[in-house]
């Protein structure tokens, strides 16, 4: 299948080291850390189009894609536009960058931040009223107001970034979905020791090197552990299921609270063209984006019913992808959407899907780590997660596919599928 009406690729980008929640990079804010990633893209071209995202909401602006870009004292004559879909959000910036390509738009840079250190807290909506209205009659009587507030005035994150709809946070549910699929610990704490191991030798063998451009405050990422082990890992209690002794996500198998930027392009052939010989890249072949009634299926499971269903419409099958990159939110979440998707029965009744997916190979999943390891700044995984993506892809034969996949609150996921280009496509 064609998406597009013409060849659209994925290039490489850069990003910040991913710094530990609390850490070296929280007196950034979205905006600030996104601006040396900017700065130093476009210092290999500029682009026709900037599109960008963050997910935790800040009252100090609206558009963060054209306040980072002009923050950069970059051309003011380059738009800008911001996308949000929680952790999906900058690979959907690609996707949307990908639609607009053509009539003078050949060379896209999207991604996205999120400064997890620093969630803004705000007033509710009826504070909010409250104090506007009094403002409008009595200046004075309402700076009044505002010492008289109570905590009940404020929306104040007692539960990190939990589900509106459901009062309760992205690991409450997973633990939900992790006993539905019977993952068992010993088998998350596995793939949380593989996603470090993983992450922390890509470190040492210089594959994050020119996908990593390094800050005053921190030169590389921060949360990967040389030093974990399956006894460490195994020591951690349960943080989300604390009460009923079968809780199985702990702080080694989640990903952690991380504050980081990241983006990649999106491009024409002309637009490539433009960026530095040697940037590796990738054909958009075709994306899918999910969603679930996270009421009656898990949170965090519609990659499940992406992946098959764009397989299939490709005629691909799991043999024909050398390449997975997963986003981790949680090593549970990996190995429920994989245990999904090897069900037959499962594809067929509930993705829809009557093709054969065949035997899925996990030594093709994350090479240098996942976001267990590394973390998993909202509005920057999607483009970590593809630029990291297109240079493993790059290292392939021609021809060679890779899945790049995420999950999202509000029972969302994206689905990507990328190709190594054939010499003619060079």
């Amino acid at each position: 299948m064609t998406r597009f009406a013409g060849p659209v690729y994925v290039a490489a980008g850069l990003r910040t080291p991913f710094g530990r929640g609390g850490g070296p990079l929280s007196a950034y804010d979205a905006v600030s850390l996104s601006v040396p990633v900017v700065k130093a893209m476009a210092a290999q071209a500029e682009p026709d189009l900037l599109v960008w995202g963050t997910v935790i909401p800040n009252m100090g602006w609206s558009n963060i894609a054209r306040e980072t870009w002009l923050d950069a004292k970059l051309s003011p004559t380059v738009p800008a536009f911001s996308v949000v879909l929680a952790c999906s959000t900058s690979m959907t910036a690609t996707f949307a960058a990908a639609g607009m390509l053509g009539g003078g738009t050949e060379l896209t840079m999207v991604g996205g931040s999120e400064v997890m250190s620093r969630p803004q807290i705000a007033l509710t909506a009826d504070a909010s009223k409250r104090l506007t209205d009094l403002f409008a009659r009595d200046p004075a009587a309402a700076l009044g107001a505002l010492q008289a507030l109570t905590p009940r005035d404020y929306l104040l994150p007692t539960k990190g970034w939990a589900n509106r709809i459901t009062g309760r946070t992205m690991g409450d549910h997973m633990e939900e979905t992790a006993k539905a699929w019977q993952v068992t610990r010993e088998a998350q704490d596995d793939w949380a020791l593989k996603s470090h191991q993983r992450a922390v030798a890509g470190w040492e063998r210089g594959f994050f090197d020119d996908l990593v451009i390094p800050l005053p405050e921190l030169a590389r990422d921060a949360n990967p552990r040389a030093d974990t082990s399956p006894e460490r890992l195994a020591a951690l209690k349960p943080v989300f299921d604390r009460d009923s002794g079968k809780g199985s996500l702990t702080a080694g198998n989640s990903s952690p609270i991380t504050d980081g930027a990241a983006g990649c392009w999106v491009a024409t052939k002309a637009g490539l063209a433009r960026l530095p010989t040697g940037t590796p890249y990738a054909r958009l072949v075709d994306y899918e984006v999910s969603a679930v009634d996270f009421h009656t299926e898990g949170l965090l499971m519609a990659p499940a019913y992406g992946i098959p269903r764009l397989l299939a419409r490709n005629r691909l099958s799991f043999a024909d992808i050398g390449l997975w990159e997963i986003h981790e939110a949680f090593a549970s979440q990996v190995l429920a959407n994989v245990a999904a998707i090897s069900d037959p029965e499962w594809v067929r009744t509930k993705a829809g899907v009557q093709a054969a997916m065949g035997d899925f190979n996990w030594d093709r999943v994350n090479p240098n780590g996942g976001s267990v390891a590394i973390g998993h700044p909202f509005g920057a995984t999607g483009a970590r997660d593809l630029s990291q993506a297109v240079k493993e892809l790059w290292a392939m034969p021609p021809g060679s596919r890779a899945i790049v996949s995420i999950c999202a609150d509000g029972g969302q996921g994206t689905v990507a599928l990328l190709e190594r280009p054939w010499m003619g496509d060079q």
